[in-house]
């Protein structure tokens, strides 16, 4: 495995050495013999940075990012940061689903780095690369100690995450949004029950991520819904869409931004193998679909944008209400369901 790729030279401070997150000299590589961790290897570092910034080229809607996790036991097939685990010389499909970075001094790091005087408070974003509540956090429990970093400096921040875990630590949400702008964000692309079970094996099923947005509202903490990824010809026909909002709204979630599936080299790579697995009929759709890149045409973004904006408003989520929750009442008995908001275009971010 190589490390020293990611390692910094001593007292180095340039941009370049930012990216550099750990060093060979202290990994701990250890295996647990329990259900929930089996075939999954940690890898323990020291980190030697833990706020990063984005490079100025991406489309992130945001500065700077804490990720105390690399790789993600997930493993949706999807994920764009699979790319990422090919800098460690790493496997970006089953490897990065099973081999785990443990940045196991994150708080401590976090905190030091809060308290620096070239800090300037700016926000920071958590779970755009990996998930920070993946399944992990449950034992390596950094989060907490984030957390109330966070809020001992009240440091603006925002949590995009599939893990129910987090309902683990709401109390410190709760404390910190008492000090400082806290946003908290579910991603629940669909609640097709097959298609969850074939993409995303590793998480929370979609019912009980949006009870976690239902907890979190229920408690003060307004919650949107990243509705990521939109996945075309297998979540994108319009009852499934419909459903997937209605679910949506009636967990009580501030807001829901629809994000077409984007396929970047060592996710693109992965899925299309896994596509031609279990539905080879699509294989030459997607192709054509995604010929000129990563990201879908702007036709077909812009039509599920559409569509997802104006179930949004029919079930009462809209710019009228931004900011507070609303609620649906309980769906007719006889009813079945098929398997932010506004009139801009979406922006495309990370996702896990």
């Amino acid at each position: 495995m190589r490390w020293e790729n990611l390692t910094v030279e001593s007292g180095g401070h340039s941009r370049a050495a930012d990216a550099a997150l750990f060093g060979a000299d202290a990994v701990v590589t250890r295996t647990f013999d329990t259900p929930e961790f089996a075939g999954i290897t940690f890898h323990e570092v020291r980190a030697r940075s833990i706020v990063n910034r984005v490079p100025g080229a991406s489309r992130m809607p945001f500065e700077w990012t804490v990720n105390p996790y690399r790789g993600c036991s997930h493993a949706c097939v999807y994920c764009f940061a699979r790319k990422t685990h090919s800098y460690l010389d790493l496997d970006t499909g089953l490897g990065f689903d099973s081999q785990i970075v443990v940045k196991t001094n994150a708080p401590e790091l976090l905190r030091r780095q809060l308290g620096s005087r070239r800090w300037q408070g700016e926000h920071i974003a958590m779970g755009t690369n990996v998930d920070c509540y993946q399944r992990a956090e449950g034992r390596y429990r950094l989060m907490p100690g984030i957390l109330a970093a966070l809020r001992d400096h009240a440091n603006p921040f925002s949590i995009l995450t599939k893990g129910t875990l987090i309902l683990r630590d709401l109390e410190l949400l709760t404390q910190a949004a008492q000090v400082t702008d806290v946003g908290v964000s579910v991603s629940v692309g669909f609640v097709d029950g097959e298609l969850w079970r074939t993409v995303e094996p590793g998480t929370p099923a979609p019912e009980r991520r949006l009870d976690a947005v239902r907890t979190l509202t229920a408690h003060g903490i307004g919650c949107g819904v990243l509705m990521a990824p939109v996945i075309p010809f297998l979540g994108d026909d319009p009852a499934q869409l419909r459903a997937t909002v209605r679910a949506v709204a009636e967990s009580g979630a501030t807001s829901v931004t629809p994000l077409v599936l984007h396929l970047r080299p060592g996710a693109r790579e992965w899925f299309m193998a896994w596509l031609r697995q279990h539905h080879p009929h699509l294989v030459r759709r997607y192709e054509r679909l995604y010929a000129d890149g990563a990201y879908a045409p702007k036709w077909y973004q812009r039509r599920i944008t559409r569509q997802v904006h104006e179930l949004a408003q029919e079930y009462g989520i809209g710019p009228a209400g931004a900011g507070m929750p609303r609620r649906l009442r309980p769906r007719e008995p006889a009813e079945t369901a098929l398997p932010e908001p506004g009139t801009s275009e979406p922006t495309q971010l990370s996702f896990i």
